[in-house]
């Protein structure tokens, strides 16, 4: 019941009300991301939502664009900044969300959103993670966020998908707040965040291959 009637509006009135309290921080953010990243500090990119529908997920630029002499991005370890650092280990980078979980995209509570290139390479269980609306945090989130494997936080999120409950959810607010002040799992072993799902599937796939 909680899961089908008063989610949805618990998240519109969390998150409105949350945004309304920290403007005054948003303000300083938008201002000092303005001035480290030398032009817009929102980084704003396609991602799978409920059902997944695809919509645009906003956050705070936490990298630069610096690119290699063919014109290449540069490797995420070596475009994230001090300022971006900074950012990601306090999880304030995720700020701009709210008004993602407000127009309906996303919900306090949910799996992250990943991206839209993973999608095909998804298992028939893994697509469930989509059967409800992504959130601003997750189970996985509160238990190891970037430091978890790939077949971890599936677990996690479908487990979540399979047992919403108010009480559940308030649990993982608390364990993600904790795990921003300790800062745990900021990032995976040796990488600027989590490992690439595509590369992990194709590990797994030679692996097996090779018994």
């Amino acid at each position: 019941m909680y899961a089908k009637y008063f989610k949805r509006m618990l998240d519109f009135i969390l998150s409105l009300g949350a945004l309304i309290v920290i403007s005054p921080v948003m303000l300083v953010l938008i201002i000092a991301g303005a001035v480290a990243m030398g032009g817009n500090p929102f980084f704003t990119q396609e991602r799978p939502g409920r059902h997944e529908k695809i919509f645009k997920l906003v956050k705070f630029r936490t990298m630069n664009n610096k690119k290699d002499r063919k014109g290449n991005l540069l490797p995420d370890e070596k475009r994230l900044t001090a300022y971006g650092k900074w950012l990601r280990s306090t999880s304030l980078d995720e700020l701009p969300e709210l008004f993602n979980i407000i127009k309906g995209d996303m919900a306090v509570i949910g799996p992250r959103p990943l991206l839209v290139k993973y999608l095909p390479y998804y298992t028939k269980e893994q697509h469930h993670r989509h059967d409800v609306r992504p959130g601003l945090t997750g189970y996985a989130q509160a238990h190891g966020r970037n430091a978890t494997t790939w077949d971890e936080r599936f677990k996690y999120d479908l487990k979540y998908v399979k047992h919403i409950t108010f009480l559940g959810d308030v649990r993982i607010i608390i364990d993600t707040v904790k795990a921003v002040i300790r800062r745990d799992g900021i990032s995976a072993e040796g990488q600027a965040t989590m490992g690439d799902f595509i590369d992990y599937v194709n590990e797994k796939r030679n692996a097996l291959s090779e018994v």
